[in-house]
């Protein structure tokens, strides 16, 4: 009878105590809670930090792009397409002066009064200080005036070469055009600097201006230390009218003089081998060359180079 309240009292505080499930159901819930709070947080900022990752990422692409590029020459010339600019120019002009020289553009080539092709067209080289002794040119070989008109009738033209001053339109280009106006005699070249280191080039631009101007069957270069035989002249071109490939005048070789300050020195002495030996060129003070061969240095003439000799 005494063990009764005993039992009685262990089930009451069974009764009084919660279960194990019940007292962990809240921690649970709570854990459940802060991890999707934390989950949210994460995303939150995972999405956040994508904006600006990709705002970042406008950003530097635009100021990439705005940013000036370190380029190479060969790019830049790539780009601009100016690559190979020069080569063209040069071939437009070979063919620009092909065409003039065979026709096919209109120009201004004179041909004699009777229709027939000029014989030759006969350039004197002279320069600006050189006003005596075109005058005894005038006065001896050289027709003027009518005579000069009456000779170009027959098919020759003959005029004095020259170029321009280093100083355009000085005192001394403004002489020659005066003696140009009175006389009619000169042949200048625009595009050539009268000097004495550029007589080279003087011989290309010459026999370019001439095969443009004039229709012949020959051009002629005289250096005005030459008193020419013109008739004898005549003949000898009229004797040999028709003839391509054609060159009247000396031919040399000889030595390389390398000594610098000696008469003749040719500063590219180098060029010609241990023998130092000029190859075999035309050279003196009168040229001849047919109709074809003076269009050939009209065309090729950029590339071309002429020694001093001629």
């Amino acid at each position: 009878m005494e063990s009764l309240p005993t039992t009685v009292s262990a089930k009451s505080d069974r009764r009084g105590r919660p279960s194990k499930s019940q007292n962990t159901s809240k921690p649970s819930l709570i854990l459940a809670f802060f991890s999707c709070l934390a989950w949210l947080y994460v995303a939150g900022r995972l999405w956040q930090d994508a904006q600006y990752r990709a705002a970042l990422n406008t950003v530097l692409k635009k100021n990439y792009d705005q940013r000036p590029k370190v380029l190479t020459v060969e790019d830049k010339l790539v780009v601009l397409g100016c690559k190979d600019l020069e080569r063209r120019i040069v071939e437009t002009e070979m063919e620009l002066a092909h065409a003039k020289s065979q026709g096919y553009l209109k120009n201004q080539k004179s041909v004699s009064s009777s229709g027939k092709k000029m014989l030759a067209v006969i350039g004197v080289y002279t320069g600006f200080g050189s006003h005596l002794k075109r005058n005894k040119f005038r006065g001896s070989w050289m027709p003027r005036d009518d005579a000069l008109k009456k000779l170009e009738e027959r098919g020759v033209v003959i005029r004095f070469v020259i170029g321009r001053s280093a100083n355009r339109g000085d005192s001394l280009d403004r002489k020659i055009d005066e003696e140009n106006r009175a006389t009619k005699d000169f042949l200048i070249l625009e595009n050539h600097e009268e000097a004495q280191e550029e007589l080279p080039k003087k011989v290309k631009f010459f026999y370019s201006a001439a095969v443009q101007n004039w229709d012949a069957e020959y051009y002629v270069k005289v250096d005005d230390n030459v008193d020419l035989d013109l008739e004898g002249m005549i003949g000898l071109l009229e004797s040999r009218r028709g003839q391509d490939g054609a060159y009247i005048g000396c031919m040399k070789s000889g030595d390389v003089i390398s000594e610098e300050g000696s008469q003749w020195y040719e500063p590219e002495w180098w060029k010609f081998g241990d023998d130092k030996s000029y190859f075999r060129h035309a050279t003196g003070s009168l040229v001849i060359l047919s109709k074809n061969l003076a269009q050939y240095v009209n065309i090729n003439r950029l590339g071309f180079t002429i020694w001093q000799e001629i």
